[in-house]
Formats: structure tokens, sequence, C-alpha cells
């Protein structure tokens, strides 16, 4: 006579049947995502291989702007500028290679005076933190500033920019008038900038307050990321120039981890370069130096990239 399972024998022979299955699911999962990240990381260093090709090639041909340019505008650790044909269309373009990204944000301070024809200020300092590209101001004044010798002089730094409210304001408005904007990046590159309003002497106290201004800044830093970038200017007018305005950037590599220097720069004795002046005039060789890894938190470890290039029109100098 045959006999059956059992329940509980049917009910144990599923939970491990179920088990083994999850095990082997689980397996096949991890196996697919270790191949897929292997796979990612190989294309990452394969992207980066081919953007060292280029950019070795482009700097091997540097050569003076159409401007009349040295052929290294700047040498740092982690952005090269320099001039080179790299469409070999006969035009010289301006070619800057980075670790960067564009971050813009804006600061807003107030400040009020009771004082006729007083003054108040503000200050801002360690605002940014990467390579500032640019910094506007946009300046806003309410008070007494219904006639035309009532108006307010704008300084930065003890440097006058301007003045607002010669015309158009009201008295005691309750709202912001006299907006002007003025370029302020010369001023705001040290990280550290002050602003002065003051005003004319017939400024009363009657709204109030004599005026109250508000101060915005805003600016547009670059700092590190992890993409590789490329700009290029293509020069233009006759003299020829490269207007910053007109740069085409464009992503070399992605997932660039470089603490080390992207950039090291090397005299004709193969002496490494450290001195910033040395490096825009004595420099013949350079190396370029990527470390890759899509994502440092799990293995495999990083790439490591390395190049060097020498600067065949500065060799002989």
């Amino acid at each position: 006579m045959k006999k059956g399972f059992t329940l509980i024998e049917t009910i144990v022979v599923i939970f491990v049947f179920g088990l083994l299955m999850g095990i082997l699911s689980g397996m096949i999962v991890m196996l697919y995502r270790t191949h897929g990240y292997e796979w990612q990381q190989s294309m990452a260093v394969s992207e980066a291989r081919r953007g060292i090709e280029i950019m070795t090639k482009e700097i091997r041909g540097a050569i003076e702007g159409e401007n009349g340019s040295y052929p290294i505008e700047y040498a740092g650790d982690k952005e090269f500028i320099f001039y080179s044909d790299i469409d070999g269309d006969g035009r010289i373009e301006r070619v800057r290679y980075f670790l960067g990204k564009i971050e813009s944000q804006t600061l807003v301070q107030e400040c009020q005076t009771s004082q006729k024809g007083g003054s108040c200020s503000v200050s801002f300092s360690n605002f940014f933190t990467g390579n500032l590209k640019s910094a506007q101001l946009k300046v806003s004044v309410q008070g007494d500033l219904g006639r035309n010798n009532e108006y307010i002089e704008i300084f930065a730094d003890g440097q006058k920019l301007g003045t607002v409210c010669e015309t158009g304001c009201q008295k005691c408005p309750g709202t912001w008038e006299g907006i002007a904007v003025y370029d302020v990046f010369s001023f705001a590159q040290d990280n550290l900038i002050s602003f002065l309003a003051h005003a004319s002497n017939q400024v009363d106290p009657i709204c109030p307050f004599a005026m109250k201004v508000k101060f915005e800044l805003s600016f547009t830093q670059e700092t590190q990321g992890t993409e590789l970038k490329k700009g290029v200017i293509e020069p233009v007018g006759s003299p020829p120039s490269y207007p910053l305005d007109q740069e085409k950037v464009s992503i070399i590599t992605s997932y660039v981890r470089n603490a080390p220097p992207i950039f090291e720069y090397y005299d004709k004795n193969g002496d490494k370069i450290e001195d910033y002046p040395s490096r825009l005039i004595d420099v013949k060789m350079m190396q370029v130096f990527l470390v890759v890894n899509i994502d440092p938190n799990r293995p495999p470890n990083e790439f490591q990239l390395k190049s060097m290039v020498q600067l065949r029109n500065l060799k002989n100098e």
C-alpha cells in the first residue's frame, strides 16, 4: 500500500523549496548587480581614457592665441587653460579643461538709518567656496526720497558705484524702489565685500526712518564636481578676442574622484614645478592624472589613468 506525503511533510518540502529558490534568486540578483556595476565602471574608465587621449593631443599643440596671448593662460591643479587649433580649421581656440560645476546663489541683507543725511552699511564675507565667476549687486531703497535733492549714494569697499533715487522715487512709499544693479565682481574676488549707502543731507527721518536699503548680492561660482569638462571659445572680431560668455562647455568624462591634482607641470629638466608663476613660463611637459570610480563606497576599487604630454611648441624656448 502506497503512502503519500503527510500535510506536515508537504509543508516542510514547500518551505525548503521556497528557501532554496529565495537563496538562488538572491545569488542571481547579486551576480547581475556585480556584473552590471563592473560593466559601468569599465565604461567609465573607457570614457576617461578617450578623454585623456583627446586632451593630451590638444595640449601637445598649444600655441599662441590669435590675440597674442601666451599658449598657456592658466595652470592650476584642476583647471588648465591654453590656446590650440583643436579642430584643424586654421583658427586658434581658447580651451579650458576643468573639474567643476556652476552654482548660482543670492544673499540678501538690509540696513537703515534714522539720522538726517545718515548712512548704513552691510558686509558679505566667505560667501563663495569655489572659483568666483561673476558677482552683481542689486540695490533697492525706500524712505524720504520724494525730491531730486533727496537721494542715496552707493559704495563698494569705499568706491562709489552710483546714485539712486535722484528721480522717480516717492516719499515713504512702503515698497522698494530706486532699484539699481552694479557689477561688483572685482570687489568680491577676495571673498569679502562691504557696501555702504549714504543719504544726501535733505533726507529726513520721517518715514519713521530716513532711509532703508536692501542689498542683494548674486554670484556664480565654480565648485569641484565629478565631471571633467571642456570649455571652448572661438576667436571673434578684428582684432581677435575670446569673449568668456561665448564659451561652449561639454562633459569629457564623469565619475572623476581626484583628490590629488589632475594636472602637474614640469620644466625642461623634468623637475616638477610647484610655484605658480613658473608654471606659466617654464613648463615644457605636463602630466594628466585621473582617478575614476563610479561609486567610492563599493568595489571594484578606483582606477587610475596617467599620461605625460610634451608641449611641442614650447620645448625649445
